[in-house]
């Protein structure tokens, strides 16, 4: 069975957690005069960096970091009325005109055994062309990154790049958080192009505290090492991005939990949060703005979201109490035990 073979996932640290500091996002916004900020801010989602899976062991990390690839929120993302998670990725809502990109990638993974899925803007049907990547996500196949480079320059004209996420099976088997919510990511963001498919044998996921925490439980992990980069010179700016990216995710699963609904939508999560921990909306505006590229994150900014009592320390103390964080870190506080 393919869920017990093979080694670790790239994506699991990935998709959820840290996105390139240079994704750039959509540009449909909301405004929120509630706080009396003129700014629109744009939502969006972060992409797979096709690295070792560190966030989520990172593999949402998201991958989910994110969701997770474009900037375009899902409109069909929400919870089905038997309680699972709803999303709109779905083969037939890929548009016609990014049909041929993922015939050749499918054809350049050749004979291999790998499987080969699409997620994010163009699964959805929101994809922007000339403007939006198209996200790949690859079980067992090594030259991923390759790959992705050839059809981006083939494709240059209609989106900004094609990004490969490289997985393997191993990280998909077991009780882990990680594994967990890896499980949950490719059985509801991803869509099969080919090879064999392990989410075919996945049953729909609950959209409750354990798929939040598969996505993002690992917040408190990322906290402590953007403080030690920080500390230790890293460009405030990309980092500031990244903090804004992840803490986002981290609200929408806090939001997601508190509504008995469903998102990965940043905006909608830093705005619904803000509205239930008023002393937090503008400092989640903030954050929302850096994630959007509206706004530039200043270094002192940067410090002041990570410092002790700080939105981010806010948001993982919540995280924790709430949630829980993955079951492996030191610092866990499962709610359950109480």
């Amino acid at each position: 069975m393919l869920l017990a073979q093979g080694g670790s996932v790239a994506i699991s640290r990935a998709i959820l957690a840290d996105f390139r500091p240079d994704h750039r996002l959509g540009d449909e916004g909301v405004t929120w005069p509630s706080i009396g900020l003129s700014e629109s801010f744009s939502d969006g989602v972060g992409q797979l960096t096709g690295s070792k899976w560190q966030l989520g062991c990172s593999w949402v990390g998201f991958g989910l970091q994110q969701s997770l690839g474009d900037a375009v929120a899902d409109p069909g993302e929400g919870v089905a009325a038997d309680g699972t998670i709803r999303t709109g990725a779905h083969r037939g809502r890929v548009p016609a005109a990014f049909e041929p990109v993922l015939a050749d990638a499918v054809a350049l993974i050749g004979g291999s055994d790998a499987s080969l899925y699409v997620y994010g803007s163009v699964a959805a049907g929101t994809v922007r062309p000339g403007s939006s990547d198209v996200d790949l996500l690859s079980v067992g196949l090594p030259d991923a990154a390759v790959i992705g480079q050839r059809l981006s320059a083939r494709y240059a004209d209609l989106c900004r790049g094609v990004e490969i996420a490289a997985a393997t099976a191993e990280d998909l088997v077991g009780e882990r958080d990680e594994a967990y919510g890896f499980r949950v990511f490719l059985r509801h963001y991803c869509v099969h192009l080919a090879g064999l498919d392990p989410a075919a044998a996945l049953p729909a996921f609950p959209a409750d505290a354990r798929a939040a925490r598969g996505f993002n439980g690992d917040i408190a992990r990322h906290y402590r090492r953007w403080r030690q980069q920080l500390e230790s010179g890293t460009v405030a700016e990309p980092l500031g991005v990244r903090v804004a990216r992840k803490t986002l995710l981290a609200v929408a699963g806090l939001v997601s939990v508190h509504d008995h609904t469903w998102t990965t939508d940043r905006s909608r999560a830093a705005r619904r949060w803000g509205e239930l921990e008023p002393d937090l909306a503008i400092p989640l505006a903030r954050l929302l703005s850096w994630a959007t590229a509206e706004r530039r994150p200043a270094p002192e900014e940067v410090r002041r979201a990570l410092a002790d009592n700080g939105v981010v320390d806010a948001v993982v103390e919540r995280f924790s109490s709430v949630i829980g964080l993955w079951a492996d870190d030191p610092h866990d506080h499962d709610p359950s035990d109480q």
